[in-house]
């Protein structure tokens, strides 16, 4: 594998924090309140004595509750097993771990019709049958939706009401306002714990431990190492640093997802901004350059509903071409009557912010969006260390390669629960993972100041954004090394806070990722090299696997992927998108 020429990446083992001063125990801490991390404590509650769930804020204030466009799954006697599986495997550009994509697809049928049976309510035509949608990179209507855009929320809500049924189990219990600050290990460098900042009343207040015989991370993604995404706040990486630290191999950090149509509020904005679904493309949509040229056609057989990484960089191309800041999406045609129906949350907040879709065109830019890379794990949801499990955006299953398909997290989110769930079943039954004790982590903790975030996200977006090269990585590096040099040190009264602690998970994953990224010299789904701008499957067919050693040094290993993930897939020119571009302009016809 070519050398990025970047320095050593050093990440220490832990963050600066105040001692535990308060401590409860669990049989398996779950952290997040997501799609993943309802699923498992839920799946768990009657099977294990005492289940911990520890979320953030509060339980419905996680990613899930923003998914606007759905969730993917085999629901039509039209549809097959093998065309998801096919459809993902284009979408992940030869990087997929097929057999985590065959479970996804052939468990999610189920696991979905589980999920209407608990209570989510998805949206249904006039006879009944559930109303399947499609978007991009899809070549079959095989994504549910609820409450035409809020498909998230709704899920949340089921799974949160299910919660809520059995609060009074005393075999599950909830905290809220609980941020993970650290995972703990035995001598043996097995998780057995974490240790939490809590912002509560009485005994459980501050930074406390909670002590378990195996951890779930669940807490969702990085988007806020970037200045502009659509995640929410909460998205500060916490679950995939922590584990990071712990020594935990993380895969594929360099393949992020950038959202083609995210609505673009001027130069300055920062933050969560609003996402225009790719369900609107779905319906008709489409993207237009300032003069008002189409200029998706020609560039992928699918043209508007091509694979995201596809469209952001025809958009960045154009806006390039074209000396703007933004291209537009036309969605007039669909008229406001339809609009108002199928997307009442997307048309709410453009008019609250001054666009109507009905009659004008919306700006839009690529903005961070999804992760594909994150904590590694096999099919039942275990990392590299012993006792710890991720799951959703934390994790790389394998299941998106170098790019989501659409609509497949919240069903790989669902999908891996259920499997960790039953491994963590069977493994306590077996007495594989006995209780143990917590050591001190050696070496010196590490902790930036929260006002350093906004540097943090400027170099991610100036270098290792959506578009990169060799020059703008090391200049990345380059800041974020001089912020590092800046940590918090020998101050006993400096202990940290929620701020300060976030801040600083989001520089050790900037670190990681950019150094990653600067080992893949090639563009490939959602990592994109101005300076190696062709796909290279000879030199780069392969995951990279970072770690940090006893040392705190960042150490990365190549694992090849088996040239025949590449068999049958044609990932220039997919053929079966022309004729899903013919079915999308029959069944568009009369709402154009």
């Amino acid at each position: 594998m070519p050398q990025s020429g970047l320095p050593d990446v050093t990440v220490s083992r832990r963050l600066r924090a105040p001692a535990p001063g308060w401590t409860t125990t669990a049989d398996v801490i779950v952290v997040g309140s997501g799609i993943a991390g309802l699923t498992t404590a839920l799946r768990l509650r009657r099977r294990v004595d005492r289940v911990l769930l520890v979320t953030k804020t509060v339980l419905d204030e996680g990613s899930t509750a923003w998914a606007q466009g759905g969730i993917a799954a085999v629901m039509s006697p039209e549809d097959s097993p093998e065309e998801h599986i096919h459809d993902t495997l284009v979408a992940g550009v030869g990087l997929c771990d097929v057999g985590a994509v065959e479970a996804l697809v052939t468990e999610g049928t189920d696991a979905v019709w589980d999920l209407i049976a608990l209570g989510a309510d998805f949206d249904r035509g006039d006879t009944g049958g559930l109303s399947l949608t499609r978007e991009g990179g899809h070549h079959r209507d095989r994504i549910l939706h609820a409450g035409g855009d809020a498909t998230g929320r709704e899920i949340s809500r089921a799974l949160i009401a299910a919660l809520d049924r059995v609060r009074d189990d005393p075999g599950i219990e909830v905290i809220e306002h609980a941020l993970v600050v650290d995972l703990l290990t035995d001598a043996e460098q097995r998780v057995c714990g974490v240790t939490l900042h809590v912002i509560g009343e009485g005994q459980v207040d501050g930074v406390g431990a909670a002590h378990a015989r195996a951890v779930v991370l669940a807490t969702g993604g990085l988007g806020q190492i970037y200045a502009s995404t659509t995640n929410p706040s909460v998205a500060t990486g916490d679950g995939m640093a922590a584990a990071l630290r712990a020594g935990a191999v993380l895969a594929d950090l360099e393949f992020v997802q950038f959202h083609p149509t995210v609505l673009w509020l001027g130069e300055g904005s920062r933050g969560q901004q609003p996402l225009i679904s790719e369900a609107v493309r779905g319906e008709g949509a489409f993207l237009v350059d300032e003069a008002g040229d189409r200029f998706m056609q020609g560039q992928h057989p699918l043209a508007d509903l091509a694979p995201r990484d596809v469209v952001a960089r025809a958009i960045i191309a154009r806006m390039r071409e074209t000396g703007t800041d933004h291209v537009y999406l036309d969605c007039r045609h669909l008229g406001a009557e339809f609009l108002e129906q199928r997307f009442p949350s997307i048309v709410q907040r453009c008019r609250e912010l001054g666009f109507d879709p009905a009659t004008q065109l919306l700006p839009v830019a690529p903005a961070q969006h999804y992760a594909s890379g994150g904590v590694r794990t096999d099919l039942r949801g275990r990392t590299s260390v012993e006792g710890l499990y991720a799951c959703g955006e934390t994790s790389c299953t394998g299941v998106h390669g170098a790019n989501r398909l659409a609509s497949n997290s919240l069903l790989e989110g669902l999908v891996f629960a259920r499997r960790i769930a039953d491994d963590l079943t069977a493994r306590l039954g077996a007495g594989e993972l006995p209780e143990t004790t917590p050591v001190e982590p050696a070496g010196e903790p590490e902790l930036i100041r929260g006002k350093r975030r906004i540097d943090v996200q400027r170099a991610m977006t100036a270098g290792s954004g959506t578009v990169r090269s060799a020059e703008s990585l090391a200049k990345t590096q380059s800041t974020l090394a001089e912020l590092a040099a800046r940590a918090v040190t020998g101050d006993a009264d400096k202990q940290g806070g929620p701020k300060s602690w976030e801040t600083t998970n989001l520089l050790h994953l900037g670190r990681a990722l950019t150094y990653a990224a600067a080992l893949r010299e090639e563009t490939r789904g959602g990592h994109v090299r101005e300076d190696f701008p062709a796909r290279d499957d000879e030199h780069f067919l392969h995951h990279v696997h970072l770690r940090r050693d006893a040392s705190g040094t960042l150490g990365a290993e190549v694992v090849p992927v088996p040239r025949t993930n590449l068999e049958g897939l044609d990932l220039d020119n997919d053929a079966a998108a022309e004729t899903a571009v013919a079915q999308d302009d029959s069944r568009m016809e009369g709402r154009r």
